[in-house]
This record gives structure tokens, C-alpha cells and sequence, in this order.
């Protein structure tokens, strides 16, 4: 049987018109992976962090690592593409750059900035005492690591700082509780939001109020006895606050003397006898 030519040619023709086809539909589905110097990468990368394009830069970071995952640049990258995230707020992506991070490095030079700026995701998403304090607690379990890890850092100083705001920002959710107790007249719970405050952040700002809402409290139950020690330990440590001009002024002149014993008084007992019996 014989082939013609024109036969042949129609079939070759059909191949030749669909090529074109098949390279666009190639091309649509993702980019053209091109290999490019580390260097390079990491230059780019950096570039757009100091453009401030956030976002950018942490994808230019990870591309880093993707196409050099072996090279010194890319342990770098990890680090910089958590803190791009955290530039960019994204800090949930920037919580799971640095985890890796330190997970994968733990003996780095960097290893303490990167638990530091582990701490700062979370601190940076502490809300108003009106609402739930769950970052406020991660932020604060963050920051005790870090001092707890690099008591002698940098890192350490500030994140003391940081962790005494926290503590305070979670005596100010007690006080907010106790306070809303307070006025839908329930004491026994307003009480023992105000002795939280007094006993596990005794040094924080709130402690004045806190004395003085329990004085508060108490005289309100008519426990005049209690109400009385409350308002002297509040003189006693904080004989210029305002709150203490108040406590006086509820319980009355002249009834604020402490007893021949102070061990009672001690700010360091958590004024557990402040509670006891006589």
C-alpha cells in the first residue's frame, strides 16, 4: 500500500499547531523555576525588607532556603523570614519561621534573638483588659524564657521590662473582674479577684486598689475587722497613696492602728494572716 506525501504532511501539521498550545498551558499552571545564586537570592531578599515590602521579602526569604537548603544563607533566611512576618503583623507565620528556627538551630549565635522575637509576637498582640488574655499569658511564658535561657543578654533586660507590664496588664483583667463583681453586689467573688491581685502580682500597680476594694468588700459584708487590716496593710506599705486616703475615709478615723504584733502586716506572707481568725 503506498503513503502519500500530502498524508504524511497533515498529521506533522496537526503537531506542529498544538505545540504552541501545550508551552501555554505549561506556562499557566506556575512559574518557571529558574536556579539563582545564593547570594543573589539573599540579596533580593534583604532589598525588600529594607523597601519595606514585608510580605515580599518573606517569600524571597523562603525561596532562599528552597532552592539552597544546605548553605549557610539559608539558616539565615529563616531567621529573616520570621522577622519579616513580624514586620508585616503576620505573626502567626512568623511564630512558625522562628519555632523552626530554633527547633532545627538550637546552638546558634542568633538562637536568643530568635526566642525574643518569639516573645514580641505575642506581646505585640496583647489586648485591652476587656477582653481574653490569652496572648497576654503567652507573651508573659515567652519572656520568662527568655530570661530563664540568656539570663545575661540583651534580650534578657528588655524582656524583664516587658514581662512587668504583662503581669500588671493581668492584675488590670482581676481588677475589672473584681470591680464588675463588686457592683453586681456578689463580695465573696469580688474578694477573691482582689486577693489574686495582692497575692500572685503584689508588685504591680493595681496592689493600692486592690487593698482597698477589699476593705471595700468587707465593710460592705460587715466584717469590720477584716475591712480595718485590709486598709492598715494598704497604709502600712502605701501610707502616701490615694487609695489609702479612701480606705480611710470608709472605715473611719482613728481606727487604723495595728496591733503590738505587725508579722501580720509582712508584704511577704501574701496576707494569708490577713484572713485569719483573731
Amino acid at each position: 500500500m503506498m503513503i502519500s506525501l500530502a498524508s504524511l504532511r497533515r498529521p506533522l501539521a496537526a503537531i506542529l499547531l498544538a505545540l504552541p498550545l501545550l508551552a501555554a498551558c505549561s506556562g499557566d499552571g506556575e512559574e518557571e523555576y529558574v536556579e539563582r545564586p545564593v547570594e543573589d537570592l539573599y540579596n533580593q531578599a534583604m532589598d525588600l525588607l529594607r523597601a519595606e515590602e514585608y510580605g515580599a521579602a518573606v517569600t524571597a526569604f523562603e525561596e532562599v532556603e528552597r532552592q539552597h537548603p544546605y548553605s549557610t544563607w539559608a539558616t539565615k533566611a529563616q531567621l529573616m523570614a520570621g522577622f519579616s512576618a513580624y514586620q508585616d503583623r503576620a505573626y502567626d507565620d512568623a511564630v512558625v519561621s522562628l519555632d523552626r528556627f530554633i527547633q532545627l538551630h538550637p546552638g546558634n549565635p542568633d538562637i536568643a534573638y530568635a526566642y525574643y522575637l518569639k516573645a514580641l509576637c505575642f506581646y505585640e498582640q496583647i489586648s485591652d483588659v476587656g477582653r481574653d488574655q490569652k496572648m497576654t499569658s503567652l507573651a508573659l511564658s515567652s519572656l520568662n524564657e527568655v530570661v530563664g535561657r540568656f539570663p545575661d543578654s540583651k534580650y534578657a533586660r528588655d524582656a524583664r521590662l516587658k514581662i512587668d507590664l504583662a503581669n500588671d496588664h493581668l492584675a488590670g483583667k482581676q481588677m475589672s473582674i473584681g470591680r464588675w463583681y463588686l457592683r453586681q453586689d456578689q463580695y465573696l467573688a469580688a474578694i477573691n479577684r482582689f486577693i489574686t491581685v495582692i497575692r500572685d502580682y503584689e508588685t504591680t500597680t493595681h496592689v493600692p486598689e486592690a487593698l482597698y476594694r477589699l476593705s471595700e468588700a468587707y465593710t460592705a459584708l460587715g466584717l469590720e475587722q477584716e475591712a480595718l487590716r485590709a486598709a492598715a496593710v494598704l497604709g502600712h506599705n502605701f501610707p502616701g497613696d490615694p487609695w489609702y486616703q479612701d480606705a480611710y475615709r470608709l472605715v473611719g478615723e482613728g481606727k487604723l492602728a495595728p496591733p503590738d504584733d505587725e508579722s501580720w502586716m509582712s508584704w511577704d506572707l501574701g496576707l494569708s494572716s490577713l484572713f485569719d481568725d483573731d
